[in-house]
Order: C-alpha cells, then sequence, then structure tokens
C-alpha cells in the first residue's frame, strides 16, 4: 500500500492481463448461470379420448347350445352371445336381469315360467374378456332357475333373459 493509501499494483502487463481474465471469466460465468437458470420455454400437448361402442349380447344362434337344461327346482347355465365393435378387448364386468323372463313363441301357454335369473352384480369370476372386434359365447354356471310355479306349459322352452352387462376397457 502506498502513503496515500492507494493499493500499488506492480508486476506490469502480465498482472493486469491475469486480472482482466479473471473478471472476464467471472463475469462470462455469471452471464451462463443467470441463462441457465432464466430460460423459458413452451410447447403444446393435445390428447383425445374416444368413445366406446356399445358391446352387445345378441340371442343364440343354432350351435350355441347351452350345456344344462333348466328342470323345475333346479339351475342351470346362462349363455350369453356377446359382440364387442371396439378396436381393443374389453372385460364384462358384470350382468344384471333387465327385465321379466319369457318363454319362447313356440310356447305360447307357458306365460308362469318360474324362471328367474341370479345376475352378478359385482366382478365376474373368474373374468372375462372379450377380444378386439370380436363375439364370444360367455357361460354363467348356474346362472337361471326354475320354481315349481313353472307350467306345464313350459315344457322344452327356451327362455329369454333380458340382461344388461356392464364393461370395462
Amino acid at each position: 500500500m502506498t502513503s496515500n493509501g492507494r493499493l500499488k499494483i506492480s508486476g506490469g502487463r502480465g498482472v493486469k492481463a491475469a486480472f482482466l481474465a479473471g473478471a472476464l471469466t467471472l463475469a462470462l460465468g455469471t452471464g451462463t448461470a443467470f441463462a441457465y437458470w432464466a430460460t423459458n420455454g413452451s410447447g403444446s400437448g393435445s390428447a383425445a379420448t374416444g368413445d366406446m361402442q356399445t358391446v352387445t349380447v345378441d340371442a343364440l344362434v343354432p350351435g350355441d347350445t347351452p350345456t344344462s337344461m333348466l328342470i323345475p327346482g333346479g339351475t342351470a347355465d346362462v349363455v350369453l352371445r356377446v359382440t364387442n365393435p371396439n378396436p381393443y378387448p374389453v372385460q364384462v364386468y358384470s350382468v344384471m336381469g333387465d327385465g321379466p323372463v319369457t318363454a319362447d313363441t313356440a310356447h305360447p301357454a307357458c306365460t308362469t315360467t318360474g324362471v328367474t335369473f341370479a345376475g352378478s352384480p359385482g366382478p365376474l369370476s373368474p373374468s372375462v374378456s372379450i377380444p378386439a372386434n370380436s363375439t364370444a359365447l360367455v357361460t354363467l354356471p348356474g346362472a337361471a332357475g326354475m320354481d315349481a310355479t313353472s307350467q306345464p306349459a313350459c315344457q322344452g322352452a327356451t327362455f329369454h333373459l333380458p340382461v344388461t352387462l356392464a364393461v370395462r376397457k
């Protein structure tokens, strides 16, 4: 330090160059750090949802024969022909009755069928999946019952059980 209180740097150009280089590095480093933390960005994105097409239940066709027969006081399997028109598989979650059980048109005197449908309000067990764009038979073991009120005119009838399916993707 000099007598007038000023700091004296000696050494000539080398010291001045080093000092300037250090100051420049510090300034550039601060600018880079500021640029790193202060950057902004923007962009856009999009998504779309699709609607599930209606999964249908159709009457059985010849060849879709149930494996058990319904008799008064007994139960039998219910077989459903389920069509999935969607481009992805669906899981049949539940099957519930949706109206009165009726006999086929060949048995018009069968007005009291005595037939009930034991639906499945919760998840089917085992679970049933219907592949994309396909039709499959779904068997519900013992889901139809017939009590003693069934009329003799119902013998040999095929019963129509209206049902509603709940399906999930």
